[in-house]
């Protein structure tokens, strides 16, 4: 019996129209372009805007242009994951709001939050469900509306997080392409440096809580850093080497899109020349989850059917990973 493998056959991405520069961002808190540029390499980020449209929204605006670029029946899905950290509501989840506004009627939807390594957590399961033989169509959404838990006036945060989704269709092979390896983690010594204190169960949302600006997002930048550089550039040598990758071998490098410091510390330790490093930030910001597949749907006409990429990318709790890829196709 011939090895099924798991590949991404299409994708379909979305970002939000308005786009909020340094330069705004300046005259709303006390920064400035050189310093955000120096320092994470952001120059713009996009947000949506529009009143009482949610995370949902960007997902399946992403979903149906993946099916329409795909020429994929709706009813053929059989599963649809979505990675976010800024759900729609508490109950009902936010997979379920996009199943029912796209017609996938015949698949199950599950939300998943691994918060920025949500697109290497929910791949490595969808893999693992076409790989089993049970499944032929998954969808992995990852989307997120960061601006609906940035404080506007948190000059440390405010300038780094942007909203967007991107989705891929995941359908088996029987090719050497697609998910091939994977390194994840999660080590749980991440809340006091990374996470919205209100809003859960610990703390539902109350006057205190809103008051004291609790329900937005607290980081402390130079720990989350220290560990974001550490496990991201570990985990990204350890696939390389198991894998047999070097720079004349390995294509690509994708990492989490959060600082260009930790991208290029990633680049460094691997010794691949930043021509080799995907990177987007500049006019994205983090997007959280959706920063890799986000970054795939950019450069998806510079991917080549067989190109190894390696992928990594680090987040709150913390969690942490690295993932080798082989593309799948070439793009039309």
């Amino acid at each position: 019996m011939e090895k099924i493998n798991a590949t991404i056959t299409g994708i379909g991405g979305y970002i939000p129209d308005y786009i909020l520069n340094n330069d705004e961002l300046s005259r709303m808190v006390d920064t400035n372009d050189e310093w955000i540029m120096s320092r994470v390499g952001i120059k713009e980020r996009h947000i949506l805007q529009e009143e009482g449209l949610g995370t949902s929204y960007m997902a399946r605006k992403a979903v149906k242009q993946l099916l329409q670029k795909t020429g994929t029946d709706p009813l053929e899905v059989e599963a649809l994951i979505v990675a976010t950290t800024t759900p729609d509501y508490k109950v009902p989840s936010t997979s379920s709001i996009v199943i029912g506004r796209t017609g996938m009627t015949n698949a199950y939807a599950i939300d998943l939050q691994a918060a920025c390594c949500g697109f290497l957590f929910a791949m490595d399961q969808a893999a693992c469900m076409i790989q089993s033989g049970r499944y032929k169509k998954v969808i992995v959404c990852c989307a997120e509306k960061m601006s609906s838990i940035v404080d506007y006036t948190d000059r440390a945060t405010c300038a780094l997080f942007g909203d967007g989704a991107a989705a891929v269709l995941v359908e088996p092979t029987t090719e050497e392409v697609g998910w091939t390896d994977s390194i994840l983690r999660t080590d749980g010594l991440g809340l006091p440096f990374l996470c919205v204190k209100a809003g859960g169960s610990v703390c539902p949302p109350s006057h205190y809580s809103i008051d004291r600006r609790m329900n937005y997002l607290h980081q402390e930048g130079r720990t989350v850093f220290k560990y974001a550089v550490t496990y991201m550039s570990d985990l990204s040598a350890q696939i390389a080497e198991r894998n047999g990758l070097n720079n004349d071998t390995l294509n690509w490098v994708l990492p989490h899109q959060a600082n260009i410091r930790i991208i290029e510390a990633v680049a460094n330790r691997l010794e691949i020349p930043m021509e080799k490093v995907l990177v987007n930030i500049q006019r994205y910001g983090n997007t959280s989850a959706a920063t890799l597949p986000l970054a795939l749907w950019d450069f998806e006409k510079q991917l080549k059917k067989g190109d190894s990429i390696i992928l990594t990318a680090f987040g709150a709790g913390f969690t942490y990973g690295a993932a080798l890829l082989k593309w799948g196709y070439n793009a039309k």
